[in-house]
């Protein structure tokens, strides 16, 4: 399963990068994130992550939770993780900021998996129902919600 995910935001890559790293912000600017809480700090933005998130099917949340390895380049601009627990264990995923030549930035998040080790099914419903309707549904919001934060920081509001 492979799910690309990329939106165009008006802030400048550096604010960008900045708010998609500062994770345990999050659910404060982020409605459908639970929780994000470090189980082990190795420096900012690095460490063993968990996080929760609510995927909605119309006024239904369904809870998601995943633990990762989390790490980041601030020079070029990158946040890795691997998933280590929950459904999506061995998922690697990176989000990657870029400049626009126009101005502001292009943000993109990328999943890998293979999919989960069930027998018969496990790549069917990576591809099927977890790639589509889960994974890049969260990471859809997730991006529209730290581009509306990134502009509105730089716009001085938050």
């Amino acid at each position: 399963m492979r799910t690309v995910d990329e939106i165009l935001c008006a802030a400048a890559p550096e604010v960008c990068f900045a708010v998609a790293a500062d994770v345990e912000r999050w659910p404060e600017i982020l409605p459908h994130y639970r929780w994000v809480r470090f189980r082990r700090r190795d420096g900012p933005a690095r460490g063993l992550v968990e996080m929760a998130a609510w995927r909605h099917f119309g006024p239904v949340g369904w809870p998601t939770w995943w633990v990762s390895e989390m790490w980041n380049d601030p020079d070029g601009r990158r946040v890795y993780y691997k998933h280590v627990r929950g459904i999506t264990r061995g998922m690697d995923v990176v989000w990657e900021v870029d400049a626009r030549p126009a101005g502001g930035s292009h943000i993109r998040i990328v999943h890998d998996w293979t999919g989960p080790s069930w027998p018969l099914i496990g790549r069917f419903a990576a591809n099927a129902v977890i790639g589509p309707h889960f994974v890049s549904h969260i990471a859809g919001r997730t991006l529209a919600g730290v581009a509306a934060a990134a502009e509105a920081k730089e716009g001085g509001v938050a």
